[in-house]
Order: structure tokens, then C-alpha cells, then sequence
């Protein structure tokens, strides 16, 4: 099958899986045409409540998938000791998608400046607020910068827990998760209660993207209601930033990270995982489309030992499709709101954006939910950039659509290197002739 039709089919795919939420955004442009905010304040007002109500019940789920998502990524890790070291080559491939995608993303969002379309949809008064935060929260970081890195040492973590502390929770757990996997058999009735959670939570979630037509529709039409159609002219640097950060990730870093640590041809692997890309693109899940991922890459000659070690702990962990949005949408919002991008503020962001971004479960939607994290990180919510979030839920389903693509592809070409590297692929079934191993 071609690769035009392979596209084809995928739009296809997606259109028909995500018809509702096409529906919902479509019919969130006409109410908000038909319904101006001047004109019909009442209408505003309970469209408004439904999608700041949205907004609260993602940030809902954040503490409990963040948490339980690193517990089981590091205990899957040290259960496997016999695969240390496809543990140890598996984050530091991982690590380096990931770092490249977030340089990628900072270089392509300062180059577009995709918020600036968007500043004269703010409130001045509201812009001015939200700087004088972030202003507060950079000085204090400059001022107590020996502070800072005691305070990130939790000592209560239920007192971090209790105020949101992102980063001091994300260092106990990590903590606590390794020597989880130091004591050994005995904490597995622990390990298993987060294994409880997290499915509990990704349920939750699941849940919650039922809410996601009508959470779009009113975001996007208290957008349209308040600033008119022109908002998606607006956002449309937005969606290309996006567009263009995740094609050179897909097209240039993917092929350049088979070529430098494998002998794997970009073009054999591509087909053999083609069906894996297009149920991604409809999905918008990377947890969804693991089986299929598993079972494209088994069947072209990827060992099962490989696969089965790298590719689940891959749509866990691995989401450098996801911590280029983060990172893009985060700089949007600090343009958008005139915040003053230092590069150790584009640094901060991108480093948040990698955490951010491993924590994400692999289901719709789960993007911008973690995303919370970073704004913390910078000392902002979501709740203070009300509309900013509802300018990037109104494309967030077509965004997810593509980056899953990216966190799909990522994990095939890790587990394509490392089966490589430790001869566990057979290239008579991905290439259809044999290659020569590398010395």
C-alpha cells in the first residue's frame, strides 16, 4: 500500500473514531458565532461554567496519574533484572528522543512566535496579573536559588501533596520507588495497589474524555463567543509550530537515531509498523494501539524478549511526541500572556516539559493534563490562564491525533536499535534479505 493511501486511510480512521469530537468543536464555532458573549451574556455564562468545570476535573486526575505512573515505570524497571541492561539502553535512548524533541520544540516556538496572534485576546488586567506571578516566582528562584533546591528535598511529602508541590512529590516518589524495588518481593502488595490506582486513574481519565465533546464545545465556543471566528486565526501558528516540530522529530530525528545507533533501515521499519502508525492517528492512545505496536514489530523480527521489555515501558515513559506539545503549548502561553521567555525560563520549561511528559498516561487527552506541571513549575495553574487553555483545547484533538504518532513511532525505533544492538531482530523478516551484523 502506498504511503498516500496509508494517509488516507488514517484521516479516515480518525474522522470516523473521533466523529463526536469533531462534531462538538464544530458545533462549539457555530453556537459561539450565533451567540455572542455582548449580545447573550446568560448563554455565556453557563457555557463558560461547563468548560471551567472541564478544566477542573482534568487537573482532578493529575496528582494520582503522576504518582502511580512513576512508581510502576521504575518498579517494572527493577523487577527485570535479568534485563538491566536493556533497562539501562532503553532510558538512554529514551533520553535522548526526548531531550532532541523539547530542543526542537523551544527552537521552533521562538522562531514562530505562535503566541503573539493570541495577545489581544487577554484581558490586560489579566496579562498583567499573570506576569507580575511568573515575575515573582523568576526573582524568588534568583534570590534563594539555595532555597529552592532545599525546598525541592520534601519533608513532608504530605504537605507537598497537600499543595501541589510538583516537583518535590516527583523526587519522593522516585525515591520511594527505587527502594520499593530494593526490598523486594515484600513491597510487590504495594507496587500492586499503584498498579490499582493507576488503572484506576486511566479509567478515570477514560471517563472524563467521554466529557471531552462537550468540555470542547463549550471551551471552544466561549472562544468564539468572545473573540469570533478570528480566534483560529489566532491559533493557527500554534497548530503549525506543532505540525512542524513533530514532522522533524517523525521525519529527520527518528531516521538519524536508526542510522547513528543501528544499521535498521528507516524505510523497512516504517512499513513494518505503517498499520500501528494509522491506528495511533485514529486512536489518539499510545496505550491503546500497544498491542498492535507489539505485534507489527514481532512479526517483521523484533524478539518478543525485546519487545515485550521495551515497548510497554515505552507507552509508560517514553512521550517525546507529548513533551513537544508541552513544551510548544507552554511557550504559547507565556508569549500569549507577554511573559518574558529567559532561556533559563525556556530551559525550566523544557526540563518540566521531559518530566511532564513521562508521566502521561497513554490515552487521549493525557497531554494536556499533565501539562499542569510545567505551569507550576513557572508558578502559574491552569485556572489563571482560562483563555489560553480554551484556545488550545479548540485543536487538542487533531494535536493529540499527531503526536501519538510520534510516541507510536519512538518506541518502535528504541525497540528496532536495542534488539539491534544486542542481536535480537532478524532482518530476513524485516528487510527480506539478511544484513550483515555490525562489528
Amino acid at each position: 500500500m502506498g504511503l498516500h493511501m496509508q494517509v488516507i486511510i488514517a484521516l479516515l480512521l480518525g474522522i470516523k473514531r473521533n466523529g463526536h469530537i469533531f462534531i462538538g468543536l464544530l458545533l462549539g464555532v457555530l453556537v459561539g458565532f450565533l451567540f455572542p458573549q455582548d449580545a447573550y451574556p446568560k448563554v455565556y455564562n453557563i457555557l463558560n461554567f461547563i468548560a471551567t468545570a472541564f478544566i477542573y476535573v482534568i487537573q482532578m486526575v493529575v496528582l494520582p496519574l503522576v504518582i502511580s505512573a512513576i512508581i510502576i515505570g521504575i518498579s517494572n524497571i527493577g523487577d527485570s533484572k535479568q534485563l538491566a541492561k536493556l533497562g539501562t539502553k532503553m532510558l538512554l535512548y529514551y533520553g535522548i528522543i526526548t531531550v532532541i524533541a523539547v530542543c526542537i520544540a523551544s527552537f521552533v516556538a521562538i522562531a514562530l512566535h505562535p503566541g503573539l496572534n493570541a495577545q489581544s485576546l487577554v484581558n490586560p488586567d489579566v496579562i498583567q496579573n499573570v506576569q507580575g506571578r511568573v515575575s515573582d516566582a523568576i526573582q524568588y528562584q534568583r534570590e534563594n536559588l539555595v532555597q529552592i533546591f532545599l525546598d525541592l528535598i520534601p519533608r513532608n511529602p504530605f504537605e507537598a501533596l497537600s499543595n501541589g508541590k510538583m516537583i518535590p512529590i516527583i523526587i519522593f516518589v522516585t525515591i520511594f520507588s527505587v527502594a520499593l524495588t530494593r526490598a523486594g518481593e515484600i513491597s510487590r502488595p504495594l507496587v500492586a495497589l499503584f498498579e490499582s490506582i493507576f488503572a484506576a486513574t486511566m479509567k478515570v481519565t477514560d471517563w472524563i474524555m467521554y466529557l471531552a465533546a462537550p468540555g470542547i464545545f463549550a471551551l471552544t465556543a466561549t472562544s468564539v463567543a468572545s473573540f469570533g471566528v478570528s480566534v483560529f486565526n489566532d491559533i493557527s501558528k500554534y497548530a503549525a509550530a506543532i505540525t512542524l516540530a513533530l514532522a522533524i522529530q517523525f521525519f529527520v530525528v527518528y531516521p538519524l537515531m536508526l542510522k547513528v545507533f543501528s544499521k535498521v533501515p528507516v524505510g523497512k521499519l516504517y512499513a513494518a509498523i505503517s498499520e500501528a502508525i494509522m491506528v495511533a492517528f485514529g486512536t489518539a492512545s499510545s496505550s491503546a494501539t500497544l498491542p498492535l505496536t507489539i505485534t507489527c514489530c514481532e512479526k517483521r523480527g523484533i524478539s518478543n524478549r525485546v519487545c515485550s521489555f521495551v515497548l510497554p515501558l515505552g507507552a509508560t515513559l517514553n512521550m517525546d511526541g507529548t513533551a513537544i506539545v508541552q513544551t510548544i503549548a507552554v511557550i504559547f502561553l507565556a508569549q500569549m500572556y507577554g511573559i518574558d521567555l529567559t532561556p533559563l525560563l525556556i530551559f525550566e520549561i523544557a526540563f518540566l516539559a521531559i518530566i511532564a511528559s513521562s508521566t502521561s498516561a497513554g490515552i487521549p487527552g493525557a497531554g494536556l493534563i499533565t501539562i499542569a506541571l510545567v505551569l507550576n513549575g513557572i508558578g502559574l495553574t491552569p485556572q489563571q490562564l482560562v483563555v489560553g487553555f480554551s484556545l488550545l483545547f479548540t485543536i487538542e484533538r487533531f494535536v493529540d491525533m499527531l503526536r501519538t504518532i510520534c510516541n507510536v513511532t519512538s518506541d518502535a525505533v528504541v525497540a528496532a536499535i536495542i534488539a539491534d544492538n544486542e542481536n535480537e531482530i532478524n532482518y530476513e523478516l524485516l528487510c527480506g534479505q539478511t544484513v550483515e551484523n555490525k562489528a
